[in-house]
């Protein structure tokens, strides 16, 4: 059971996941994450130094949250190293609902404002980032492992290429404040997938025809 100190901690860093993706960093005020929290600012500077201090927190429970959330999504029970990664796509997609600061990623819009002037917020904001990465490298080298080709790429790039684009794809839907380009990024993204293991992918659906 959490206790109540625990759980105000909690709801002030998980306040800033909505508010900080609203109005971004630096106009984002203390006040505003308390008030979204439900807490007083006594409670806030008893948990936290600084909003900067709240905000290397925050980078680190987003990266636990959404970790939980990506080891509990159904493709990862898929047994095949590509149905994974395209079913990772697929994920990525689904959870594209609603509007921009209710599916973009708070690590993703940290970053792209505060990577020059606060590095401990940039460098909390790549672990998580980079977390993806790691764990799409280690589906897409079992998949190139299980394929005939040799590649002239690596498991590395691609998953960095996968990052690039669903962060991109948040970028273009704060742009046109909707989600019809983020969701035909992430289309084009699993088409690009599929021809990098083409034989593969025929072979698969012509099994299924059978």
């Amino acid at each position: 059971m959490v206790d109540s100190h625990h759980k105000s901690k909690i709801s002030l860093m998980e306040a800033a996941f909505s508010v900080v993706r609203t109005k971004g960093y630096s106009a984002t005020r203390v006040e505003d994450i308390c008030a979204a929290a439900g807490v007083t600012k006594g409670s806030f500077f008893h948990h936290f130094e600084s909003k900067e201090d709240l905000a290397v927190a925050a980078a680190a429970r987003w990266d636990e949250v959404s970790r939980r959330r990506f080891e509990q999504a159904p493709y990862k029970a898929l047994t095949d190293p590509l149905e994974r990664i395209l079913g990772y796509i697929d994920f990525r997609k689904a959870l594209i609902q609603g509007e921009p600061r209710e599916f973009s990623c708070f690590a993703g819009t940290m970053v792209q404002e505060v990577f020059d002037t606060h590095p401990a917020i940039r460098d909390a904001c790549r672990s998580t980032i980079f977390g993806h990465v790691e764990a799409l490298e280690r589906d897409i080298a079992a998949a190139m492992r299980q394929d005939a080709h040799q590649f002239d790429w690596t498991a590395e790039s691609l998953a960095l290429h996968m990052q690039g684009v669903c962060q991109g794809a948040f970028i273009l839907a704060k742009a046109e404040h909707g989600t019809d380009a983020a969701l035909a990024c992430l289309d084009h993204l699993r088409r690009y997938v599929e021809l990098l293991f083409a034989d593969r992918v025929h072979s698969a659906k012509g099994r299924r025809r059978r």
